[in-house]
C-alpha cells in the first residue's frame, strides 16, 4: 500500500513537470543532472522492501523517458539506462545502511530520543551515500567517454546539488506522511511542483536576459546556451544546428512606417519563431532584423523541415500595426533568408565556426534572390510563392 502511495504521487508529479524538465535537460551543463525524481525514489528506500525501492526507481525513470520526451527522445535509450542503474546502485547502498543502523527498518525514524537522532543521523548517512555513489559513476562514465573534457565543465553547475539533499529531506517528508497520514502526501507534490515553477524555471528565466524587444534571448545568453549545447553534443555524440534568419527588406519597413511599426513586426516574428520550435530549441534575437535559433539533437532532414516551416509561417503573417502618428497599417508578404549549418560537420568543430558557415549561407540565400533556405554546402528549395521585389 505504501509503494502505490509513492507511485501515484509520482506519476502525477512527473506529469505536471515534464515541460519544464525538458527545458532544464537543454540547459544543464556536461556533469551530473539534478534528479528531482528522488523524492519519491527515496521515500521508497526509506519505507519499503528493498524490491519495491527498487521498482520505484525503474518506474519513475520509465514514466520520465514516456512523459518527458514522448515523441522525439534526445537522450538515447542506453545513456537513460545507464542513468537510472546508477541511481539503483546507490539505491541498493542506502537500503544496507539503513537495514544496519536504523533501529526499525523498513520505518522513519522513531519518534523517541536519542532513538530518533541516531535514526534521522543514519538516514541523512543512507542519502549521502546515495548521492556520492550516483554522482562518482556518472563522472567516470563522463570522463571515460571524454577524456578531453575539463574538469570546469564538469562542475560548473555542482552548487544545485544542494536542491538534491532538498528533495531528500522532501522524500523523508513523504515517506513519513504515508505511514502516518497518506492524504497529506498531495501536499508535498504542491510543494514540489511549486519549487520548479517558482525557484528552478524562474531561476533559469532571470538568468536568460531576455531581449526587450522581442522577448527572445539577447545575444549574449544565447551565445552562452549554445555554447553548453555544443560542449554537450561533444559528449554525447549528438548533432546540433544554428539557424540564422534576416528578414528580407525590413529596411523599407522601417522607412516607409517607422521604426515603431518595424518594431510591432519583430514582436510579430518573434512569437511565430518561438511558436514554430520546439521547448528546448532557442531562439534569440541577433541584433537588427537578425534572429537566431539553437536547434539541439537534430539531423538535416529535421533542419530542412523546421526552416522551412518558419520561412512559410512568416511569409504568411499578417500583421495589423499602427504608425507613431496613430495611423493603421497591415504588413503582410514578409519574406525571410535562412541560413543553416550542422555540427559535427567538415571543417565545424567550435560554435564560431559553426556561426560563421551559417552566417555564409544567409548571405548565399540573400545574393540568390532571398525568401529561400540555405544548408551550408547544399541549398534547401524554397517552396513556390510570392516573394518581394528584389
Amino acid at each position: 500500500m505504501h509503494f502505490a502511495f509513492l507511485a501515484v504521487a509520482a506519476l502525477v508529479y512527473i506529469e505536471l513537470t515534464r515541460s519544464i524538465e525538458r527545458q532544464r535537460e537543454f540547459v544543464a551543463g556536461t556533469g551530473p543532472y539534478l534528479d528531482t525524481k528522488s523524492v519519491w525514489s527515496f521515500a521508497a528506500v526509506l519505507i519499503c522492501p528493498p524490491i519495491l525501492a527498487t521498482g520505484m526507481v525503474v518506474l519513475t525513470y520509465a514514466v520520465a523517458w514516456l512523459r518527458v520526451w514522448p515523441r522525439q527522445r534526445p537522450v538515447p535509450l542506453y545513456r537513460w539506462t545507464f542513468s537510472c542503474s546508477t541511481v539503483l546502485c546507490g539505491t541498493q547502498a542506502a537500503v544496507a545502511v539503513l537495514a544496519l543502523g536504523m533501529s526499525q527498518y523498513p520505518g522513519v525514524p522513531q519518534n523517541s530520543l536519542p532513538t530518533g537522532l541516531v535514526d534521522l543521523a543514519v538516514v541523512a548517512g543512507a542519502a549521502a551515500l546515495r548521492w556520492m555513489i550516483n554522482c562518482a559513476l556518472v563522472l567516470a562514465a563522463i570522463l571515460i567517454s571524454s577524456p578531453k573534457i575539463k574538469p570546469s565543465q564538469l562542475f560548473e553547475n555542482f552548487s544545485e546539488h544542494w536542491l538534491e539533499a532538498g528533495a531528500f529531506g522532501l522524500g523523508l517528508v513523504a515517506a513519513a506522511l504515508v505511514v502516518r497520514d497518506s492524504v497529506v502526501l498531495a501536499g508535498v507534490v504542491i510543494a514540489l511542483v511549486a519549487m520548479h515553477r517558482g525557484v528552478l524555471l524562474a531561476q533559469f528565466r532571470r538568468a536568460a536576459r531576455t531581449d526587450a524587444k522581442t522577448g527572445l534571448y539577447s545575444p549574449e545568453w544565447w551565445h552562452q546556451m549554445a555554447q553548453r549545447a555544443l560542449e554537450r553534443a561533444e559528449v554525447r555524440g549528438t548533432g546540433m544546428a544554428v539557424l540564422m534568419l534576416d528578414l528580407d527588406h525590413f529596411k523599407v519597413i522601417n522607412d516607409t512606417y517607422g521604426h515603431i511599426v518595424g518594431d510591432q513586426v519583430l514582436r510579430a516574428v518573434a512569437q511565430e519563431l518561438a511558436a514554430e520550435t520546439r521547448d528546448y530549441d532557442t531562439a534569440g534575437r541577433f541584433g537588427g532584423e537578425e534572429f537566431i535559433v539553437l536547434l539541439p539533437e537534430v539531423d538535416a532532414e529535421n533542419v530542412r523541415g523546421i526552416s522551412e516551416r518558419i520561412r512559410r509561417r512568416i511569409h504568411g503573417l499578417v500583421i495589423p500595426a499602427r504608425t507613431e502618428e496613430g495611423e493603421a497599417v497591415t504588413i503582410n508578404d514578409l519574406t525571410v533568408s535562412i541560413g543553416a549549418a550542422m555540427y559535427p560537420s567538415a571543417e565545424i568543430g567550435t560554435l564560431e565556426e559553426l556561426l560563421q558557415a551559417a552566417d555564409s549561407v544567409l548571405y548565399k540565400a540573400k545574393n540568390n534572390g532571398r525568401d529561400q533556405v540555405h544548408l551550408a554546402t547544399s541549398r534547401i528549395p524554397a517552396q513556390p510563392g510570392p516573394t518581394e521585389p528584389a
